[in-house]
This record gives structure tokens, sequence and C-alpha cells, in this order.
């Protein structure tokens, strides 16, 4: 839910303003960190690179408060499922819960995808209103860490939560990674990734809650590594551009006391950033695609076996 609420209100903004990108020669230092790209040229020889920020330095305010008004009630929106979902009925003093071992760190692994996807969505509010590529990435990274900051400390006054250090570590990795890419461009080659399919405790309704959020049984998180940009160039060479390998980890049986087993895999991914669609719309597109990660074959590790599988 969180996350379909922000790309609705950022793609709402990306259908509204459109800026320009440059095209450029090298992936390592191209891979956009905003969602609005329009005016580029199709040519099979080049890729998109950072955005080509206005000449003007003045803040758009206008924009900029209409953006963060949608933002605002889109998070309000979201606010109040998760209150109803967690939180409703249920003040209790504020607390802090050590919970590393809660869902074998599944959890921690949510958190810092879902805070640099957030910082990822909101650059293009701070786009929109003329922030330099550079503010953008800073005032992005920090809102999405402030939304999960805010999310950690509500917990805190629940009886069944509490306030989670380790969740909190894992958003301000989350935050800092977005930043580092900009001014790291060789961790553009890596791309944080997500997928899931429902667990059979969710299917049959035996989870608690009822919620995906807390379905982490049915999650599966990963980091894709752009191979064609780190392979030495006699072996890049053939290495196809739309191929990533990507590694991942996922859980089963948990109990909520520790208890469970830890799956880890290894297999091919798709960038998006690939396809020869251009303009805000297709950009958008493929920039949040590419937090997806869609079945593609790979290796399976468990604690008693490793074998190929078609993973979900």
């Amino acid at each position: 839910m969180r996350l379909f609420a922000y790309i609705y209100s950022i793609f709402f903004l990306n259908i509204i303003y459109g800026q320009d990108y440059q095209i450029g020669d090298s992936l390592a230092n191209c891979i956009p960190l905003s969602l609005i790209t329009t005016n580029i040229q199709l040519d099979s020889s080049v890729i998109l690179s950072n955005p080509v920020m206005p000449e003007s330095s003045d803040i758009n305010y206008k924009r900029l408060a209409f953006s963060a008004t949608v933002a605002a009630g889109m998070g309000s929106v979201v606010h109040i499922y998760q209150k109803n979902a967690w939180w409703a009925n249920q003040a209790t003093k504020f607390h802090i819960v050590n919970d590393w071992d809660y869902a074998l760190w599944i959890d921690k692994a949510g958190h810092f995808t879902a805070t640099h996807f957030y910082a990822h969505l909101v650059s293009g509010v701070y786009d929109a209103a003329n922030f330099s590529a550079e503010k953008s990435a800073l005032f992005s990274a920090i809102t999405a860490l402030s939304w999960e900051l805010f999310i950690e400390i509500e917990d805190g006054f629940g009886p069944d939560w509490g306030f989670s250090p380790g969740d909190a570590i894992s958003d301000a990795l989350g935050a800092t990674f977005y930043i580092g890419q900009y001014y790291y461009p060789f961790l553009k080659n890596f791309q944080p990734k997500i997928s899931y399919y429902p667990s059979k405790k969710f299917l049959d309704g035996k989870h608690k809650g009822g919620i995906i959020i807390d379905d982490y049984e049915g999650q599966k998180y990963w980091m894709s590594i752009r191979m064609k940009e780190i392979l030495p160039k006699s072996v890049s060479d053939y290495w196809p551009e739309l191929l990533m390998l990507s590694a991942g980890m996922g859980v089963n049986h948990l109990d909520g006391a520790g208890g469970g087993v830890r799956e880890f895999y290894l297999g091919l991914d798709l960038d998006f950033e690939q396809i020869p669609l251009y303009g805000s719309f297709w950009q958008f597109v493929k920039n949040t695609f590419n937090y997806l990660h869609f079945p593609m074959p790979g290796i399976r590790i468990t604690p008693k076996a490793t074998f190929f599988a078609f993973i979900f």
C-alpha cells in the first residue's frame, strides 16, 4: 500500500512536469536518479545520462508546493491505512524492542530497499521544482528516511511492536546508499529489487495481521548487478546489456521468535533501463519496474540442498 500510494503520486506529477536529459556513453555514470525525462533522441549506440537541470537555479515554489501537497495527501492515506492495521487503539508508552532475529533479517532488507525506493520516487518532486541534481538526491534521501523513521517512532508506541534500532539502521543504510549512488556513480551498477508471491499462510488466511507488508515469507529481496559495466571489456563485449546478475534472500517457516529457514538465490535479472522506450511516461515505467525482480532462472540455496530453479 505504501509503495503504490507513492507510485501514484509521483506518476501524477510526472505527467505534469518534464525535464531534459542528455545522452552519455557510460552506464556507470548515467542511470537517472529521478523518474522524469523527455526529449530523448533514439540511438542504439547511446544511453540515458543524469538529468540536465534547468539553467536557472531558481526554485519553482508553486510546483514544489503543489507537489508537496499531493505527496502529503497520499502519505496521509498511507498513514491512516497503517494506523488502522497496526496501531489503532493500541497506544502505550514509547519503548524500544531489539528484533534482529524477528524475521531472520528479511525485514531489515525490506527497510533498506523501501527507503531507497521512496527516495527514488520523491526525487521526481524535487526535480520538478528545479532543484539541482545534488540537492534533489540529498533531499530525496532525507525525505524518505524521515518518513521511515516516523513509522518506526509510531511503532514505538504500540504494545505489539516497539521502536526497532535494527529497522532504523536499515532505513539509514538505504538512504545512504541512495546518496552514495549520486556521489559515486559506480554504485549505480547495483540495483536493489524486490519480488513477491503470497506465502501459503497468507493465501490460507493464517497470516497474523493479513497484510502484504508483513508477509515476509512471500517476499524476496535482491541486489542486481549490471555485469555489462563491471566485467573486463574483453568479457563484457559478450554480455547482453539487458541481462543483470542478481543475488537474493528469502525466508520460510518463520515463528516470530528467531526460528525459520533462510534461503539464498543467484539468478539472472532484467535491466529495464535498456528497453528502447523514451519520454516521461516510459521513463517512469522503466525506472519503477527496475525495482522489481521478475521470475527468472537461477540457483536456489537452502540448508539442505542447492538446485536450479525458476525463481519467483
